[in-house]
């Protein structure tokens, strides 16, 4: 209407009209499976059921990968008023630094978590590579007479559902330790019910809040000083070894591996029984 006015009086009308600034909130997840309750209803059986048996029962996933160098790290920590800790302005890749990736794994049964911070590619022969250090270092102590391993895992990733290597890798994983591995894959878009998420790498990152990831050690130190009033206790390693992106699995490969499909949602429920051969020895 051609009047002047000013953002200070235009503040004063929204508040009038009730409005507040806010930010994004994640509430969306998308269309999802008609049958996602159901499968989170059959993965609380099936963990149940390996926890009644005195079984292992693990729920696994990669953390964020973090930039590894002095970058601000969200968060703060006590230090001197005045002194707070400086930092780089811009979050580029230090080149011999790179990344790191930690992929963790947690024991249901015992509240205790495992994590293996990666300097290579987030694959699945690093995501099994975790978990077998996570049973040869942790596991094969608490489960001295396992006689299976029951494993959760987002639908997506490294241990995707769909992922071809990671059937490979469980075969390669199923024989050397001689048991039947099941995984039961949490339904599409639904990662953050991931008992992990929850129970073990937020847990991570409160304790490094504010404080920079300098280095691969400093990482590892820092989950593995990870606890909280209700018990959990963190172990963790670095993985110095390299796992190379891209490699193809072929189609005689995939059916040389002994999975068995569940008939509830094969394509998210089945189970990598050892083969012949390596149970003979």
């Amino acid at each position: 209407m051609g009047h002047t006015i000013g953002r200070t009086l235009v503040g004063e009308l929204l508040h009038r009209l009730d409005y507040r600034l806010q930010a994004n909130r994640k509430t969306r997840e998308g269309s999802h499976n008609p049958d996602r309750d159901a499968q989170f209803h059959y993965i609380n059986d099936r963990v149940k059921e390996a926890l009644a048996a005195g079984e292992p029962a693990i729920s696994v996933d990669t953390k964020k990968k973090e930039l590894v160098g002095d970058f601000k790290n969200a968060g703060r920590e006590w230090r001197p008023k005045g002194s707070p800790e400086e930092v780089r302005v811009h979050d580029f890749v230090i080149p011999e630094l790179g990344r790191a990736a930690p992929y963790g794994v947690y024991d249901i049964a015992n509240n205790v978590g495992w994590g293996s911070v990666g300097i290579d590619h987030d694959t699945a022969a690093f995501a099994a590579n975790a978990i077998r250090s996570w049973w040869k270092l942790m596991g094969r102590e608490r489960y001295p007479s396992a006689r299976s391993l029951l494993i959760t895992a987002d639908g997506g990733g490294s241990n995707g559902s769909r992922v071809r290597l990671w059937k490979i890798e469980l075969q390669k994983l199923a024989d050397e330790l001689g048991v039947p591995i099941t995984v039961c894959h949490l339904p599409p878009g639904t990662s953050k019910w991931n008992k992990i998420e929850h129970r073990l790498f937020s847990f991570i990152t409160g304790n490094w809040r504010g404080k920079p990831l300098v280095s691969h050690q400093v990482i590892v130190q820092l989950i593995a000083a990870t606890t909280t009033k209700t018990g959990l206790k963190v172990r963790c390693e670095l993985d110095q070894n390299t796992y190379p992106a891209g490699i193809k699995v072929s189609d005689a490969d995939i059916e040389a591996v002994n999975l068995t499909r569940h008939d509830f949602h094969g394509e998210w429920n089945y189970t990598v029984s050892p083969n012949a051969l390596a149970l003979k020895r």
